[in-house]
């Protein structure tokens, strides 16, 4: 199984990007993932990735609504500039999300729309993704607890919305911690659609915090993934308050198979 620690999460507030880097191969981990390119020096990270021997599993595209209508070439345009950083990174799998619905008046009809909206966006991110050969994963998030208003949530629907956009390089991204509150029946919903999945999000229920707390059993869940085949990544992506480094090598020696 391939790990990879977000550092936008698990070391917010706790120094340089740079040291951060330093400290994931330190914890003994061999890949790092984030979530803005854009506020970063690409550089510094294409070097470093270079010297430390780390992969750069996956980072986020713009965080520009794909449902909306009057965003959707700026969208694109964003995603053309995240697959060249990409390039630079050696990285092959970019996160997408699904925007936000804010029209409260009238409910049905802005899900309809974004959804259409949302479908007719990916499909076209989908002609860019098979040419440039990456996978984009797009992200369904909690509304319980974390993000109301947001447009895709349970596993279900992001599985259908994949069938719905058609193309072997558009996949969901799974953050177990999100569909724990979601919906639960983390692994019979990871098993059944393996195949639909590019990337995986770990985090401790409640809280958001290390994946050795909390109401979800890690060990099972990925021993579950293994069993799958699977070959991607699975990003340790909570908060702490604690040693980040000492997070991560009690999450290594006690949960990650």
């Amino acid at each position: 199984m391939k790990y990879s620690v977000c550092i936008d999460a698990v070391f917010m507030n706790k120094g340089s990007f740079a040291d951060a880097m330093k400290k994931v191969k330190e914890a003994g981990y061999q890949a790092i993932e984030f979530w803005t390119w854009w506020d970063k020096d690409i550089e510094e990270i294409q070097r470093l990735q270079k010297e430390l021997g780390l992969e750069v599993a996956t980072f986020c595209t713009k965080f520009v609504n794909p449902g909306d209508k009057e965003f959707q070439e700026e969208y694109l345009q964003g995603l053309k500039e995240s697959i060249v950083v990409m390039k630079k990174l050696n990285c092959s799998t970019l996160i997408a999300q699904a925007g936000w619905e804010f029209d409260s008046f009238s409910k049905e009809i802005t899900k309809k729309q974004h959804r259409e909206t949302f479908l007719d966006t990916m499909r076209k991110a989908a002609e860019m993704a098979e040419k440039e050969k990456i996978t984009l994963v797009i992200e369904p998030l909690n509304l319980l607890v974390n993000h109301p208003g947001y447009h895709l949530s349970t596993s279900e629907d992001a599985f259908d919305v994949i069938d719905r956009i058609g193309s072997s390089n558009v996949k969901i991204l799974f953050d177990i911690y999100h569909q724990q509150i979601t919906e639960g029946n983390l692994i019979q919903n990871i098993t059944g659609n393996i195949n639909k999945i590019g990337h995986f999000h770990a985090a401790g229920n409640p809280g958001r915090n290390e994946i050795t707390k909390g109401e979800i059993n890690y060990r099972n869940v990925f021993e579950a993934i293994g069993r799958t085949g699977y070959e991607g990544y699975i990003g340790l992506e909570y908060m702490t308050d604690d040693n980040p480094v000492a997070g991560l090598i009690e999450a290594k020696n006690k949960i990650l198979i």
